[in-house]
């Protein structure tokens, strides 16, 4: 977790004083759930709130001697409470404020990056129906295929965000538990009322078997969610440095007044902005792996996961919520070239109408494969030769098409015909 790659309110989240306010949140309420069933004394409780405090570097310093955070937490803590802190942390262990803390964090962080799939989403919708109809070549294996539309391609990505969104949201769901559980999970020193009590103050569910930690698998779905919501970003982030290359130029990143592409090189304009999502959308995913072998512990807990997760936790949320805003600009400002992309779309002479030609030889009683032949015959002596596709059917005599059913081959619109049935499927709407 770098500044550079960083936004305040997700980096936020992350920050020891966020993290020991939680820690604090929680012991809090755990106090006051143990005043209502009589375990401390009500005056402790509302002592503890009006006059718990802490200090990082304290915490900090006291840690440098116990070599334990929650304790030295928990002493500097106390340092400010009074003797009223010998109810802090009653039949608690340090896992039930680490792993709800955890889950605070993580809750908060999805909020952040739902919000900001929010942005992306909207700018892809207002994109894609801007260039709706916007003819442009369609590619396989990196060679033209036949003619789509570049809305229709930003709706192809627009829906796989809205599927990440779903799924980020359902990551959110279940990484949303709270344990209070006490030592190894079976609540002998500590009434499950004081889970529940402190997962709804918070906003949590409480964990039906929490073994001493919440269980990993939670956290390793969260975390694969993350890498999905990556790679997807990575996706559309190739597929606009393939149209800023040079010698397709159909879209670029907005270049802005002074902005400079080399320093060797003065004419250059990088999709510099898209490279760098690639770039982050690896690191995102590189902590998928840790959180899924997160999930193996011994017995009711270790703390293997723990370095795991401190690292994790901040840099794969941090770094996603940058690399979403930073798309979500990319797109909003994207240049598009619609006369460059028919330009393309003609480069190979028609070729790109192949297959309603070797349809229409079949409809008119040609075998396939003999449809196939003739229509490759003439399509190779124009991919070789850069001569017409059309003038080339037209001289074969085997070709038994006539010009109107040319016509109808070489019909752009025929390759249309269907995106608004797709938009209806993909925005719910006409």
């Amino acid at each position: 977790m770098i500044p550079r790659y960083s936004r305040p309110e997700m980096a936020e989240i992350w920050s020891p004083e966020s993290r020991f306010r939680i820690w604090f949140e929680i012991e809090a309420h755990a106090c006051d759930a143990m005043a209502e069933l009589g375990v401390i004394p009500k005056e402790a409780a509302a002592a503890i709130w009006e006059r718990g405090a802490f200090e990082v570097e304290r915490i900090d310093e006291i840690e440098r001697e116990t070599k334990h955070d929650v304790i030295a937490f928990l002493t500097n803590v106390a340092e400010h409470v009074g003797p009223e802190a010998r109810f802090l942390h009653q039949g608690m262990t340090s896992s039930d404020v680490l792993d709800t803390c955890l889950a605070v964090q993580l809750m908060r962080a999805a909020d952040l990056l739902l919000a900001d799939m929010d942005r992306l989403l909207a700018a892809l919708k207002s994109r894609a129906f801007e260039f709706k109809d916007t003819l442009c070549v369609g590619r396989s294996h990196g060679i033209h295929a036949e003619p789509t539309t570049f809305g229709l391609k930003l709706a192809g990505h627009y829906a796989a965000f809205a599927r990440n969104r779903a799924r980020l949201e359902a990551a959110r769901t279940e990484i949303a538990t709270c344990a209070i559980s006490g030592a190894v999970g079976t609540f002998a020193n500590i009434d499950p009322f004081v889970e529940n009590y402190v997962a709804e103050k918070l906003g949590l569910t409480p964990e039906p078997v929490s073994t001493q930690v919440i269980p990993r698998d939670r956290h390793a779905a969260f975390f694969a969610t993350l890498g999905i919501i990556a790679s997807s970003i990575e996706n559309l982030a190739t597929e606009i440095r393939h149209l800023q290359r040079t010698e397709v130029r159909e879209a670029e990143e907005y270049f802005s007044p002074g902005q400079k592409g080399s320093s060797a090189m003065p004419h250059k304009r990088n999709p510099v902005l898209t490279e760098n999502l690639t770039g982050l959308a690896r690191m995102v995913r590189s902590a998928v792996v840790p959180a899924m072998e997160n999930v193996a512990l011994w017995h009711e807990r270790d703390i293997s996961h723990s370095s795991v997760e401190r690292m994790i936790g901040p840099d794969a949320t941090v770094t996603l919520d940058f690399a979403l805003n930073r798309l979500a600009g990319v797109m909003e400002k994207l240049l598009v070239y619609p006369d460059q992309m028919q330009r393309n779309l003609d480069r190979l002479g028609g070729l790109v109408n192949s297959q309603r030609v070797l349809l229409a030889l079949t409809q008119a009683g040609v075998s396939r494969e003999d449809a196939y032949s003739l229509v490759q015959r003439n399509a190779m002596k124009v991919w070789l030769e850069g001569r017409d596709f059309r003038k080339e059917l037209e001289s074969d005599p085997e070709v038994v098409l006539d010009a109107a059913a040319l016509d109808t081959c070489f019909d752009p619109s025929y390759h249309t015909k269907r995106v608004d049935q797709i938009f209806e499927r993909v925005f719910n709407v006409g």
